[in-house]
């Protein structure tokens, strides 16, 4: 689990989150949406350390991140898995190679235990077979799905996807999607997804936090969302002809 408390950002005088608070249970995808510029991309940097916060708390399963030592900061940072919008895939690396490199950076097993621990997960990802390709070789669905064996490859507790159906096509996204939600239940980890894909929302959201001009303005579940009377998270979500019609249809 992790518990956001009253965490605010600034940069200079401009404030770019405000007293957001949220909590994320482990085994749920959690979603975090809103408009560019509300704060969302900054609101995840803030939470894996990328960014320094101006008050407030984070905590990993009650541990404070913010009190930990540099070394206790790395310890815990072992345990995230971060799944990149642009994939970040090493265009010089196989895929087997582009897996087992964090396993080559902070673990210890030997060859036949990391060549094991690939294997497993590029199971999981449903990539048998693809191992001794390179990126150049394989779509972008596959280059997504390397993306997400990577990041489970140390076993994290917590996983962060960054906008994952970036530049994918609707079926694919789809798959993504799922292959997000089941890899969360079996391995029961704490996931956060930043993204504006209502597709996403509708499809795995079992709790969505909406950001709006940096502050926390709705949560909920993708069963509540269509129902809303917040006007802001209404306007964003009901911009297409379609949602509109659908939510018609349930007043």
């Amino acid at each position: 689990m992790i518990e956001v408390r009253h965490l605010s950002k600034s940069f200079g005088e401009q404030s770019v989150l405000e007293d957001v608070s949220a909590i994320f249970e482990a085994g749920h995808t959690n979603l975090v949406i809103g408009r560019s510029g509300s704060g969302k991309t900054v609101f995840i940097k803030c939470m894996v350390g990328l960014l320094k916060i101006d008050t407030g708390e984070i905590l990993y399963d009650g541990r404070d991140f913010n009190k930990m030592s540099r070394d206790e900061k790395k310890l815990v940072r072992q345990e995230f898995g971060m799944l990149f919008q642009g994939n970040a895939l090493f265009d010089s690396l196989t895929v087997e190679e582009n897996v087992r490199f964090p396993l080559d950076m902070f673990s210890n097993h030997t060859s036949k235990e990391k060549k094991r621990r690939v294997d497993e997960v590029l199971h999981q990802v449903n990539l048998e077979g693809a191992h001794k390709k390179y990126p150049a070789e394989i779509s972008g669905g596959m280059k997504k799905r390397v993306g997400i064996a990577r990041a489970i490859v140390l076993g994290p507790k917590y996983l962060f996807c960054d906008e994952p159906n970036s530049g994918l096509d609707p079926k694919t996204a789809i798959i993504i999607d799922d292959l997000i939600k089941q890899l969360t239940i079996e391995l029961n980890i704490t996931t956060i997804v930043n993204t504006h894909d209502m597709n996403s929302v509708m499809g795995i959201g079992d709790k969505v936090i909406f950001l709006y001009q940096g502050k926390k303005h709705w949560e909920g579940s993708n069963k509540d969302i269509l129902r809303t009377d917040n006007e802001e998270l209404e306007d964003f979500i009901f911009a297409s002809k379609f949602l509109k019609e659908l939510k018609k249809g349930l007043a």
